[in-house]
């Protein structure tokens, strides 16, 4: 295989790092290709399960021994520092390559370009800055938990082409097809945390578990100022042996309260608020635990709340080819919303795809902080 240019290179080193999404977190996604001069492929890699060897030692490795005076093409700045592996930095020199192109540096503080300055001290001929904008956006939940301890946020629902998640009589299942059901379990299992609302669980009493299981189990997290929501009959409860349950509680919740559900074995986090629990509050929380991806799996008053404190970045929209009308029917985000319609549009790097009879729509969401 021959690539037309090195921008074809780079843009195929992209797709291959996005195959360790659910696998490596907290490490970033990266991927690495190395071909020849005249840009044959030789071989590829990509980081494929945290603590194993990363992108760059991968392709090395399919190489076998084939790298002396080739080039390689890797998404992030190769590391130079010891942690659960050695050095990239330190491989790349004894494979010998003439040059290495990298899309964007290292946003962790212990980088700070080092691995690019250690490859052209050494005589290695450095690019950097091919397919930036992209090579970033890769990356970015990785630079949100490093550099401001906070998780990355998926919004997801599904809703008709009139734009509702349920029928006046609140029935909802279901709106869209098994595939795109499958599609959303198959999400469940790439992230840390799946968080929903106390009306969520008294409405639906979800599992809100990957079916079948993905690389991660993710943590279930109740926003329920009061405490209540989650009982011991609750399928939430009785599944604590598959995945941990977070309850999110405000002072409204009775120390009394806070008790029982310590009682079943569910986890409490105690917000100092005086009603509601505030989405970046706990966040940081999140964040603080280290997780780095997080999905909202909610009903119109949280996914309102986390629109109106500017705390997405990524949607994900299944549109089923239904129409259910209705003057009380529930729409996906309520909250204080907007005044005016905004002037430009609200996402970025949005795909959009046909999933059976439905359409997904993907981006990433423009904040505004």
């Amino acid at each position: 295989m021959q690539f037309r240019s090195d921008t074809a290179i780079m843009q195929h080193a992209l797709l291959l790092a996005t195959r360790g999404f659910g696998s490596v977190e907290p490490n970033p996604q990266v991927g690495a290709v190395i071909v020849s001069s005249d840009r044959h492929l030789i071989a590829e890699g990509w980081h494929a399960q945290f603590g194993g060897p990363h992108a760059e030692i991968n392709a090395i490795t399919a190489a076998a021994g084939n790298t002396a005076g080739n080039d390689l093409f890797v998404t992030l700045e190769p590391c130079s520092h010891h942690g659960k592996t050695p050095p990239c930095v330190d491989a790349l020199l004894h494979a010998g390559f003439r040059r290495v192109v990298v899309g964007c540096p290292d946003p962790a503080p212990h980088a700070a370009g080092r691995g690019l300055q250690l490859l052209s001290n050494a005589g290695v001929v450095v690019e950097t800055g091919l397919c930036q904008e992209a090579a970033e956006a890769l990356i970015a939940p990785f630079r949100r938990q490093m550099l401001q301890r906070l998780p990355w946020v998926h919004a997801k629902w599904a809703m008709s082409l009139d734009g509702r998640i349920a029928c006046d009589s609140g029935h909802s299942q279901w709106i869209s097809s098994p595939v795109s059901r499958a599609a959303v379990h198959s999400l469940r299992g790439r992230v840390d945390a799946i968080l929903t609302g106390a009306g969520t669980v008294r409405a639906d009493n979800p599992l809100l578990t990957a079916r079948p299981p993905g690389p991660r189990t993710p943590l279930r997290v109740i926003f329920d100022s009061s405490g209540t929501a989650v009982t011991a009959d609750s399928r939430l409860a009785q599944s604590l042996s598959d995945a941990p349950v977070l309850v999110c509680v405000s002072n409204r919740c009775s120390e009394s309260n806070r008790l029982k559900l310590r009682n079943l074995g569910v986890d409490v986090f105690a917000v100092d608020s005086p009603n509601s629990v505030p989405p970046r509050t706990v966040l940081a929380e999140l964040g603080r635990r280290g997780l780095t991806h997080v999905l909202i799996e909610a009903g119109p008053a949280l996914l309102g709340a986390f629109f109106d404190q500017q705390a997405i970045d990524e949607v994900h929209i299944f549109v089923a080819p239904k129409i259910l009308g209705g003057t009380h029917a529930c729409s996906a985000v309520a909250g204080f919303g907007q005044n005016c319609v905004p002037a430009t549009a609200q996402l970025q790097h949005m795909h959009v795809r046909q999933l059976d009879t439905d359409v997904l729509i993907e981006g990433r969401w423009i904040r505004h902080e």
